[in-house]
């Protein structure tokens, strides 16, 4: 080919395994890179409602788990998933979505369509009593400030509840941490799962890996909805820890509100 006639094109492969074409102004944004493979898409949706372990996955999507376990390292490449070592069975691992990095991609996405289309979900409005109720193992850490944390950004508008399958006292590092996010929890009691038996819950939330497995069942078919978070106690720098967790409970609530005012 004569040197006036050829055409050069840089090609790059970037963190996703995805190719793209560099110098392209209007190059397909890496949200929609990641997500609009249809198996991904089924993984995102799935991740976006409970944390997974890989064969439950595969289960659900009926497809191999070396297929499910690439499309979760791409996910995981592009930062839309993340993994932990489940505390309950060292051989399994517990996969979450990312959601504060989706709305980073999806907000991109907007701003590349059109300046007029920026992030911010619409504030959550409910419709009638919304009951939810948390579930960890001791009730004394994770699921109490769970639930201080969604009354406090609901405003008193969800009707939430905390328990454990074996109570313990609560622990000094969530009440100072609780109070750092303007909340005192030190006049509450731990109580055990057994105590809410009998009512209803819109959506129950367990914390602990432990306490899924013998999570038992409520009337009124709520929504089952699983959170793996380790439990901070058991960290060498207990007060880190347990600032980790509140901040990452404060995330998952935040996103959790938007769904309760569907």
């Amino acid at each position: 080919m004569p040197e006036s006639t050829r055409t050069t094109r840089l090609v790059l492969i970037d963190q996703t395994g995805l190719i793209y074409c560099a110098g392209v102004q209007n190059a397909t944004p890496g949200f929609l890179r990641l997500a609009g493979h249809p198996l991904r898409w089924r993984l995102l949706t799935e991740l976006a409602r409970t944390d997974r372990q890989v064969r439950e996955l595969t289960g659900l999507l009926g497809q191999p788990q070396s297929l499910v376990s690439y499309h979760l390292g791409q996910l995981r490449a592009g930062g839309l998933v993340s993994a932990r070592r489940s505390s309950a069975d060292g051989r399994d691992s517990y996969y979450r979505i990312e959601l504060s990095r989706c709305r980073e991609l999806l907000a991109e996405t907007g701003l590349a369509l059109h300046p007029g289309l920026g992030p911010g979900p619409p504030p959550a409005v409910f419709k009638g009593t919304v009951r939810v109720l948390f579930l960890c193992t001791g009730n004394s850490g994770r699921s109490q400030m769970a639930e201080a944390l969604l009354g406090q950004l609901s405003g008193g508008a969800v009707e939430v509840a905390s328990a454990g399958s074996h109570p313990k006292p609560l622990h000094p590092e969530a009440v100072r941490v609780m109070r750092e996010h303007g909340i005192d929890i030190s006049g509450r009691r731990s109580k055990h799962l057994e105590e809410f038996a009998g009512q209803r819950f819109g959506y129950v939330i367990t914390l602990c890996d432990r306490v899924r497995e013998v999570c038992p069942e409520f009337g009124g078919h709520p929504q089952l909805i699983h959170w793996s978070i380790a439990d901070p106690a058991g960290e060498a720098d207990a007060r880190a820890a347990f600032r980790r967790v509140a901040a990452g409970l404060r995330t998952r609530i935040g996103f959790l509100l938007a769904r309760l005012g569907e």
